[in-house]
């Protein structure tokens, strides 16, 4: 029995038995995710040519707290609000709001928050978040998985040389102290509750 537990994420250990109350707990943990993720994207650091958001930031703690099913689920209702004209991303409503917004050169990069929140929920559902390293190294697959989809995006839209320089390098470093963060945060607060 123990074993089992110690492979649930962190927030389902916080959630009451009650069929209701759970579901009705759940949906306001991933209104709230939503509202975190929007404060993390609008977040900006200023480091040269690019601004540098906090939104991978968000969807790696989200992940890994809420574990898959729930998390996957707060980044789709953020995709979903984003889509339907909030403006939650990083530039909008400058940049645009919507589909129009989504379909652009940041296009790629928010399918890899699907892909990443999947892969680091899953790695949260297994147990991974209680050690920094191991959890960490999701985030980092996680990280390959929103720059590939990113770059191969914005490489169809402005060419592979271009959507390389302008749009992986400049963010290696920051998305690696991101990880490094993120993967720390989790297990200190997984510390917290053993």
């Amino acid at each position: 029995m123990a074993t089992a537990s110690l492979a649930k994420p962190f927030i389902s250990g916080l959630l009451p038995e009650d069929r209701t109350a759970r579901l009705a707990m759940q949906v306001g943990l991933a209104i709230v995710g939503t509202l975190f993720l929007t404060l993390t994207a609008k977040t900006k650091v200023f480091l040269g040519p690019v601004d540098i958001s906090l939104g991978t930031l968000g969807i790696f703690l989200i992940a890994a707290l809420f574990g898959s099913r729930l998390g996957l689920a707060t980044i789709l209702l953020y995709m979903a609000e984003g889509a339907a004209g909030l403006p939650v991303f990083q530039s909008s409503p400058e940049k645009g709001v919507g589909l129009l917004y989504m379909m652009g050169t940041t296009g790629g990069y928010l399918a890899g928050y699907v892909v990443a929140a999947t892969v680091v929920g899953l790695a949260a559902d297994r147990g991974w978040d209680r050690n920094p390293f191991k959890i960490g190294a999701a985030m980092v697959a996680g990280e390959i998985a929103i720059m590939g989809l990113g770059f191969a995006w914005l490489a169809m839209l402005i060419g592979s040389e271009t959507a390389f320089t302008a749009g992986v390098v400049p963010f290696l470093l920051a998305d690696a102290i991101k990880v490094a963060l993120a993967a720390s945060l989790v297990a200190a607060i997984r510390a917290l509750r053993a």
